[in-house]
């Protein structure tokens, strides 16, 4: 083999590397691409003394082999690698980095590509952070910014090699048109995280001359679900994982938005207008704002004000013949609030012996008036949008439409969940493909993984209660001990799914580092908040089921003047 074919090609030096296929490991994986390197240029210190810029050069054009990838593809084919400069236009990362971009190629050549992005820099700190997507993903994860609710600094400029896809179809969060294609299916539920992991860690190990030390994996939403999903599939690739409020039960929560356009769209009067969402909200500020201490616009003692919720609907309910509906709601507008509130029962089970989806904290101080809460408009579109007719809805009819039905022209209005009939199967078969519901974690405690989950408690996306839900099944599998040793959940109050009231700052990936590499687990952490009106004020962010609770002196607005309390079940 000539340096030029050497050097545009990854491949094992054995053909007994092929047995690699089909299994999950860093270590085996790694190992093949670390012995298989080394065989050929004889030490990795040839690779280190090698500047950057000219390793980086060598990517263009450079396939990874479909043998170093444990999953069945066609291989990987660099599209472009470049050096980005310090004082590159739009380079925020203080420091020079090589940028690759490619793609992973499928067995089947109509199933579309997944793209990938992998960022490597000059001064790396030998570990590797791949980052998960949202919605239903469909764009390429630069991997170059700074984490959500993370401070200033990104993992890129303190020195990670961070990488992510697009899951293996175009298009943005809010299309599921690729539904209708089996292997994009397969691709966006979990297999587009192995197959890009296993070609990013071919293209790390090539750059430094040995693999990453450390192998960490962080998202939020879509991203925390797959976050979960590689702890479940692949536990042996990753040290530690950030995991932030996690679609866990995708099937479920689409289910739930169907649920919630039935009661707004094919109920008779269930629309609520946003002025009554709003009122809902306030109202429950009124009652339960103060529960926790201190009249800062949170409600924080969330256990607290539930047993306030039947005066709050009560004082919320028109009277029999109101002479306004402006600031009350009737029967049927609550009864739409109570779909959310009380979640969805199957009288069937999906994977995982899933029954439904457990409901939200409407009355706890969520706010659904933002741009994915419910619906804005008195009409439903052909496609629901977002803004117009709710978040949660439109994602769920999309979910309907390519994913189960597998038809564009479907009306999900006239889909009962209960009753699915001939796409009971496929609703099945969809929530093992896609759902993260399995809490068997053993391999991954086996492995030594470490776990942080943070999640919103006034969430209008993903319901806190089935994050909550998840955590109490891993206590009653492994024990609260075990769990402790592995998991770390922090329910955030006034938090949304990526706003709110307040929304945290905080090092996630810092303390996860120290957890996996110093054995330092992290406990009550302090977070400063980003939200436009209170910018800079602090909390600190408890353990769960620990909430803020006001000490009765001090600045409000100062974390120090906080203590993380218990609610009197859980002292």
């Amino acid at each position: 083999m000539t340096r030029r074919e050497h050097r545009g090609r990854i491949t094992p030096t054995m053909r007994t590397k092929r047995r690699l296929v089909g299994r999950a490991s860093v270590v085996s994986v790694v190992s093949v691409v670390v012995t298989a390197w080394l065989a050929m240029h004889r030490t990795a210190a040839l690779a280190e003394e090698t500047p950057l810029a000219m390793r980086c050069a060598q990517f263009a054009g450079a396939a990874v082999s479909p043998e170093l990838i444990a999953m069945p593809t066609a291989g990987a084919q660099i599209e472009s690698a470049g050096m980005i400069g310090a004082t590159a236009p739009g380079n925020q990362q203080g420091g020079e980095y090589c940028r690759i971009t490619g793609r992973i190629k499928a067995l089947n050549p109509t199933t579309p590509d997944i793209r990938f992005d992998l960022n490597l820099p000059r001064h790396w700190n030998g570990r590797a952070l791949q980052i998960g997507g949202g919605g239903y993903d469909g764009e390429v994860v630069s991997g170059i910014g700074v984490m959500p609710f993370s401070p200033d600094r990104a993992p890129l400029a303190q020195g990670y090699a961070t990488f992510g896809d697009d899951s293996g179809h175009v298009g943005n969060a809010s299309l599921a048109i690729f539904g209708l294609v089996d292997e994009a299916v397969t691709n966006f539920g979990y297999a587009h995280l192995k197959k890009t992991h296993d070609a990013a860690l071919a293209l790390i190990a090539r750059a430094y001359g040995r693999p990453p030390q450390r192998m960490y994996f962080a998202g939020g939403s879509t991203g925390g679900r797959e976050g979960y999903t590689v702890m479940l599939r692949f536990p042996e690739d990753y040290d530690g994982v950030i995991a932030n409020s996690p679609a866990l039960n995708f099937s479920g929560v689409r289910l739930i938005g169907v649920k919630l356009g039935q009661a707004e769209y094919a109920s008779p009067g269930g629309f609520v207008p946003p002025p009554l969402l709003e009122r809902v909200y306030q109202r429950t500020l009124e009652v339960c704002d103060r529960l926790d201490g201190a009249a800062d616009g949170i409600v924080s003692d969330v256990q607290a004000c539930r047993e306030h919720e039947a005066q709050i609907i009560d004082s919320l309910r028109c009277a029999v013949h109101p002479e306004s509906h402006d600031a009350c709601l009737t029967d049927a507008q609550l009864a739409t609030l109570l779909v959310m509130r009380n979640g969805l029962s199957l009288p069937y089970r999906l994977a995982w012996d899933v029954a439904g989806y457990r409901g939200y904290n409407v009355f706890q101080g969520t706010q659904l008036t933002g741009a994915l809460g419910l619906a804005h408009q008195p009409w439903r579109q052909p496609v629901p949008a977002f803004y117009a007719n709710g978040y949660l809805f439109a994602q769920g009819d999309g979910y309907l439409r390519y994913f189960i039905a597998r038809d564009a022209d479907f009306d999900s209005l006239t889909f009962d969940p209960q009753r699915p009939g001939k796409y009971r199967a496929q609703m099945i078969a969809l929530s093992a493909t896609i759902g993260s519901m399995n809490p068997d974690l053993s391999r991954y405690i086996a492995h030594g993984g470490k776990l942080i989950t943070l999640q919103g408690l006034a969430d209008e996306v993903i319901s806190p209660n089935q994050t909550i839900a998840y955590h109490d099944a891993l206590i009653a599998r492994f024990g609260k001990d075990e769990v402790d040793r592995f998991m770390r959940l922090y329910m955030v109050p006034g938090f949304q799914h990526g706003n709110g009231v307040f929304i945290p700052s905080v090092d996630l990936l810092g303390a996860l580092d120290a957890w996996v590499t110093r054995g330092v687990a992290p406990e009550t952490l302090t977070a400063t908040d980003l939200a436009a009106a209170t910018n800079g004020r602090s909390r600190p962010l408890c353990r769960y089921p620990g909430f803020p609770r006001y000490v009765g002196k001090g600045n409000v607005n100062l974390a120090s003047s906080f203590v993380c309390a218990l609610p009197p079940g859980d002292r």
